[in-house]
């Protein structure tokens, strides 16, 4: 071979797509196709000066001193081949890989595989550092992608404007960013894929810290392209209200409401991470999905049709690599030795393990700690649910780790148990003291990580350890306060205010982060007979339940806290009672509602709050409306308005006319509906900052408009209306505003408006939220359906169901473009 090209080299891979399928239709003819193929691009790669690296099967690795080289010999390759059965897909990568006796190693050769994969047959890809060099002359931006080794997003470009599928890249998914590739495991990966085959649900099952959830994670990778509905990370080792599986897994898919119905009809993937200590109770629950799940878990399920896979402990030359692998993030230059195989060795090949002894290369010889983990290892306690010799090699690494630690670092590190999930600086800073030095210490050691939003976590393994810490120490009952008061003034902060739409978004970033420390808050405060810092908390958090379409949720706090409320009249309880109302409302339970909002309304009157009975006026009249008793639904809205002009409010005034529109609308006076709509929107230009009432209310304009046969404008004022909700990641809404999209596109596309009244169905169950008007959108679903005839329409139904809710709204953009 010749030498191999040293410094900044580019890689290129290639390989045949479909080879199975064409060795089935060539049959014997296949191994001379193949010869052909081979000597074709072996002639270009050596005509631009490239180095052969390997060979394998019907793939070439091959490495190029300079970039363009590389480039023009795929095109000619590619080109070469224009004419027969063969189609490569080609990969192009530059980096500055180490070069050893076994050839090329880094995460440059991995990624440059990875690129070449993503592709289809004639289809070149570049990197964003391989483009750098070549320059951008016929190349096609197709935008970043998340590669299959779950690392960071890497930019692509095509050579050359021919259409191809989508890249094979993990855009339709959330498996969270991985610091590092999976080292190892392809054995594994092979058996769990052959497994998967067969098996509807798939547990990983093994001790705390073997690696069952990154090597779950790298198995779903494997297998995105398999599911078109996506493939989906659920973890669910902070939960702990079994209860509450359905609703969380919903709030990770975008099913608001009835999960089983959103997953029917669905190829998707979802993987449970971390769900032992829900178990047996969430058993019937996972036993209810429709889907495919891998599942981790310390120990099986336990349900009909379950396959569990034991995951193995990692060979001992892996062991070495993932050692070398997290040592070098500390030491860049750090070589393994003989002592680095005798420590994989002891401690039986345990990812996590392995990986806590490599933090210590940064202050310890490798011969010290192969010296220190024989002296840890004989201190071993035992016991827990796990296989006994696993649990005790991972208990004794963890607490080897615990005892270097200093006095300080050792009480910070125990106080941090009293998060669940993740928590940010100032949480560790308020609640448990901490400075930056000990952070940075902890995370220095594995013990403590960060997401790529720069938040802390412990591995749910070592958080064991961590509580049982912390359980034996006196200032546990305190910590438990300071954190459910310190999540107490987080959830004030997040307390809906006139605010631009980027604040806004920032505090539904920061409810969805904050979600399971604000849980546990909750029952602390719930179970320690601190009843009202609780309903403090549920009057500050609602609008995000419900903008998360977490309905089931939000209810069930709110009447946990209504039922430990002292029940003398308070602004307090008043406003829970009106939130248990509103939550109902928004399910479009219209008679359970109405008594708690005029229980409400009764209650703010008795305590002179002017404000808050407005507010339940104008609910209270909504849900009248609805009710169709338009006579009591005028009746509250005028009040409700009277009060808001006393009080000279000028977003109360514009709440109440939105509802006095609203009735108008209903009662097809839309003259009137129109002229109120416009008034509010010039409330809203002078008193900016309501920006979801602003999209509503364009909607209602929009709608009111339809009606009269004003398209163009209504046609306006709807873009505008759905513009402002894809800004503020509404929901809310929403449904509405695509069936009125519907009806303006299907006067001139019938099929895109059956579509779109689809997509309008499916997030309406999916959120729980009713109707605006349900009369008018069942009219404009008979119109599209006697234009389209009933199987044509079903069919554009179906595909509009289909459509997730970003999709949905960018489609009927387009279609009113």
């Amino acid at each position: 071979m010749a030498e191999l090209p040293t410094g900044t080299v580019t890689f290129l891979f290639t390989d045949v797509e479909g080879s199975t399928q064409l060795l089935h239709e060539l049959g014997d003819a296949y191994a001379e196709v193949l010869g052909e193929h081979r000597r074709a691009l072996r002639d270009c790669f050596a005509r631009h000066d490239g180095v052969e690296v390997d060979t394998q099967g019907d793939a070439f690795f091959v490495a190029f001193a300079k970039a363009s080289d590389a480039l023009a010999a795929a095109a000619e390759g590619r080109d070469a081949l224009t004419v027969g059965p063969i189609r490569v897909r080609m990969g192009l990568h530059t980096g500055e890989p180490a070069v050893t006796e076994e050839g090329y190693v880094g995460v440059d050769v991995h990624r440059a595989a990875r690129i070449a994969a993503a592709g289809h047959g004639g289809q070149i890809l570049v990197s964003q550092a391989a483009r750098d060099l070549v320059g951008d002359g016929g190349l096609r931006d197709l935008g970043e992608h998340r590669l299959k080794d779950l690392t960071g997003a890497e930019r692509l470009y095509q050579v050359g404007d021919a259409e191809f599928p989508p890249l094979k890249s993990l855009n339709q998914s959330n498996l969270p960013v991985q610091p590092t590739e999976l080292v190892g495991r392809q054995q594994e990966l092979e058996e769990i894929r052959d497994l998967q085959r067969n098996s509807r649900l798939l547990t990983l099952t093994g001790a705390g810290g073997s690696g069952k959830t990154r090597l779950a994670l790298q198995a779903a990778a494997e297998v995105v392209d398999e599911f078109p509905d996506g493939v989906w990370f659920v973890g669910l080792a902070a939960l702990t209200d079994h209860r509450l599986v359905h609703s969380t897994i919903g709030q990770v898919v975008g099913a608001r409401d009835d999960l089983g119905q959103f997953l029917r009809g669905k190829n998707l993937l979802l993987l449970l991470d971390n769900l032992e200590h829900l178990l047996p109770d969430a058993a019937p629950q996972i036993a209810e999905l429709d889907t495919t799940i891998l599942a981790t878990s310390r120990e099986r399920i336990n349900i009909a049709g379950e396959q569990e896979y034991p995951v193995p402990t990692l060979l001992v030359h892996d062991a070495v690599s993932l050692f070398v692998q997290r040592a070098r993030q500390l030491k860049p230059g750090f070589e393994p030795d003989a002592y680095v195989t005798e420590i994989a060795r002891r401690l039986d090949g345990l990812p996590l393990a392995v990986e806590l002894a490599a933090a210590r290369t940064k202050v310890l010889t490798t011969e010290q700690i192969r010296d220190r983990l024989g002296h840890s290892l004989g201190l071993l306690t035992s016991g827990k649910r796990d296989g006994p010799e696993r649990h005790q090699t991972l208990r004794a690494t963890i607490e080897w780790s615990y005892q270097l630690l200093s006095v300080e670092e050792q009480l910070l590190f125990s106080r941090f148990a009293v998060f669940d999930g993740s928590f940010d600086l100032e949480a560790a800073e308020s609640v448990c003291g901490a400075d930056i030095d000990l952070l940075q210490s902890l995370t220095d050691k594995s013990l403590l990580r960060q997401t790529k939003e720069r938040r802390f976590f412990m591995l749910e393994t070592i958080r064991e350890y961590a509580v049982e810490q912390l359980e034996g120490m006196a200032e546990g009952s305190p910590l438990a306060c300071r954190h459910a008061e310190h999540y107490h003034s987080v959830a004030h902060t997040l307390r809906p205010r006139k605010s631009d739409s980027q604040e806004a978004t920032r505090k539904r970033s920061r409810f969805r982060a904050e979600q399971p420390n604000l849980r546990s808050a909750l029952e602390y405060f719930l179970t320690e007979d601190r009843a009202e810092a609780a309903q403090e908390m549920v009057d500050d958090l609602w609008f995000y339940w419900m903008q998360a379409g977490q309905l089931v949720e939000g209810e069930r706090w709110i009447e946990r806290a209504l039922a430990a409320a002292d029940p003398r009249p308070s602004r307090l309880l008043a406003s829970l009672i009106s939130l248990h109302g509103e939550f109902l409302r928004f399910r479009g339970e219209i008679e359970r509602a109405i008594p708690l909002k005029e229980r409400a309304i009764e209650m703010g009157r008795s305590l002179g709050d002017h404000r808050e009975v407005a507010s339940n006026l104008h609910d209270l009249a909504d849900a009248w409306a609805h009710a169709g008793d338009y006579v009591r639904a005028r009746a509250a809205a005028s009040e409700g308005l009277e009060i808001r002009r006393t009080l000279g409010d000028p977003g109360g005034i514009a709440h109440a006319l939105s509802t006095l529109g609203d009735i108008a609308l209903f009662e097809g006076e839309l003259a009137e509906a129109s002229r109120i709509y416009a008034e509010i929107l010039e409330l809203i230009d002078a008193d900016p900052g309501e920006s979801l009432d602003e999209a509503i209310c364009l909607h209602c304009l929009a709608e009111c408009r339809r009606r009269q046969g004003e398209y163009e404008e209504a046609t306006a004022n709807l873009v505008d209306a759905i513009k402002l909700a894809t800004e503020l990641n509404l929901i809310f809404g929403v449904p509405d505003m695509l069936d009125t999209a519907a009806g303006l596109t299907g006067l001139s596309d019938a099929r895109r408006g059956a579509v779109l009244v689809g997509a309008a169905e499916t997030l309406r169950k999916e959120s729980g939220f009713d109707y605006f008007d349900r009369a008018e959108s069942e009219r404009i679903a008979v119109s599209l359906r006697d234009s389209l005839g009933e199987s044509e329409f079903n069919r554009a139904l179906d595909e509009g169901r289909q459509l997730p809710v970003e999709a949905a709204m960018q489609a009927a953009l387009e279609s009113l473009d």
